[in-house]
């Protein structure tokens, strides 16, 4: 006899009565998910953690008397595994403070409506909150991630000329680990697909450029592909390359071509351009998410002779990105987040024998 999962309890911590009331009607019309409490403030958030112990906290940064900065310090002081997500405005400010909160230990973040009127603010938290609770809450309890081995084990001569990343939730620190690890005299460009909006994307190339001996940018229309330089792509838009490996005069298309796996930017979009322009030097690498995005694009790396890397579940934030792609034999490496930049310095390196 099968097991119905127990519905996710959710604590809402918002200043704003409005906000408090909307998402808990959404939680309460959805059989997953359960209101566990509100909380206009961390102070009182704490006292209704300890006493009605949520699975998941949605947590509001800006807030009287106790903000969320302090609230989330003391949650993973008391908690380092209870999920919390951050629940943001599509503003610079909020945009800014939503990745200081992921680097001080948020595990994801979601948008607060922003449409005019009840009912489509309901929808929209429910299309973009309930899936990402799901997905928190799965990983939350998945205490045996599937052994999953790569089985492309093939000998590689030649030299790596391009690396895509397709990356979803859990992505800037994800990010963040393996840019800051990667020397100044890496060679070969990188291009990053993050689901994140508009402005946070921006944010996001700025905050690795920080920490990155590399240069990393939000990638513009018409730029020339250079060595050594990591693109984002922006919020809202697909990035695609246009121009050829042999003619060294690949560059990047910017494009409002219709979303794909619910996603703009999409990685196939981009993964589909690399194999297209670089062909069998083609690094894909897909690491931390929710979906399957990267999935297909992967399948076009293979066909054109190239290679994929995958981040292990149990290092991933929410599994399903490479999970899938490893699932589908896709892979030629699955490793820990800690290895993945370890693992692009040897893939770039000239000679590389896989045996």
């Amino acid at each position: 006899m099968s097991m119905v999962a127990a519905p996710s309890r959710v604590l809402v911590v918002d200043d704003s009565v409005v906000v408090r009331q909307l998402v808990a009607r959404v939680l309460a019309a959805e059989p997953s998910t359960e209101l566990a409490g509100v909380a206009p403030n961390g102070r009182v958030a704490l006292e209704k953690i300890a006493r009605t112990r949520p699975d998941i906290v949605l947590l509001d940064l800006e807030m009287p008397e106790m903000d969320g900065f302090a609230t989330l310090a003391e949650i993973r002081r008391i908690d380092p595994t209870l999920p919390v997500i951050i629940f943001s405005h599509l503003t610079s400010s909020g945009a800014a403070a939503t990745l200081e909160a992921l680097a001080q230990g948020a595990t994801a973040f979601a948008l607060k409506p922003r449409a005019d009127g009840i009912g489509l603010a309901e929808a929209q938290v429910r299309e973009d909150l309930l899936p990402l609770i799901a997905s928190v809450r799965l990983r939350a309890h998945d205490t045996a991630a599937p052994a999953i081995v790569p089985v492309r084990h093939q000998r590689f001569r030649g030299r790596v000329s391009a690396i895509v990343v397709a990356v979803s939730t859990g992505g800037p620190n994800a990010l963040a680990t393996i840019v800051a690890t990667l020397p100044a005299d890496f060679r070969v460009p990188i291009f990053i697909v993050q689901h994140m909006p508009p402005v946070f994307t921006k944010m996001l190339a700025e905050r690795l450029d920080r920490v990155a001996a590399l240069t990393v940018v939000e990638a513009t229309d018409g730029e020339l592909a250079m060595p050594g330089r990591v693109y984002i792509a922006p919020g809202g838009r697909h990035m695609s390359l246009v121009g050829t490996m042999t003619n060294g005069n690949v560059r990047i298309q910017l494009t409002d071509d219709p979303a794909e796996n619910s996603c703009r930017p999409a990685a196939d979009v981009l993964f589909r351009a690399a194999a297209a322009a670089y062909a069998s030097a083609t690094l894909g690498v897909v690491l931390t998410g929710m979906g399957y995005d990267g999935l297909h694009g992967c399948e076009a790396i293979h066909a054109a002779g190239g290679h994929v890397i995958a981040q292990t579940a149990a290092s991933a934030v929410v599994a399903s990105m490479p999970t899938a792609v490893a699932r589908a034999g896709l892979t030629d490496a699955v490793v820990p987040l800690s290895d993945i930049a370890l693992e692009l310095i040897r893939w770039t390196s000239p000679v590389r024998d896989n045996t």
